[in-house]
């Protein structure tokens, strides 16, 4: 079977000279900023006027909050993450045919 290609020219294939990009100018054209440095910094353009003032007890309770659910969630994931290994460690007993696999705590007599 004949694999037909398309007729090109020369005119279709042309090599571009590569010029990274490190600047934001070409070189030679380097323009001085028109604002000053400080005045692209403040941020106080975009402060909106509160009714109220802040509450820091109300924030620093939701902070908490938020700490001991997010420590909570940890501790339930960890818990879980354990107990699924060690059913799948007894799991793995059982298929394997033994018998002593279940652990049995014995209180000691007194």
């Amino acid at each position: 079977m004949k694999t037909q290609r398309p007729i090109s020219s020369d005119d279709e294939h042309v090599v571009l000279k590569f010029r990274p990009r490190t600047s934001a100018q070409p070189p030679g054209k380097r323009e001085q900023p028109t604002r000053p440095a400080s005045v692209a910094n403040d941020l106080s353009r975009y402060e909106k006027p509160r009714e109220e003032p802040d509450d820091f007890r109300q924030r620093m309770l939701a902070n908490i909050a938020a700490f001991a659910f997010t420590v909570a969630l940890t501790a339930i994931g960890i818990w879980l993450a354990m107990s699924i290994a060690d059913l799948r460690k007894t799991q793995d007993c059982v298929l394997m045919g033994r018998r002593d696999c279940a652990k049995i705590t014995v209180m000691p007599r007194t």
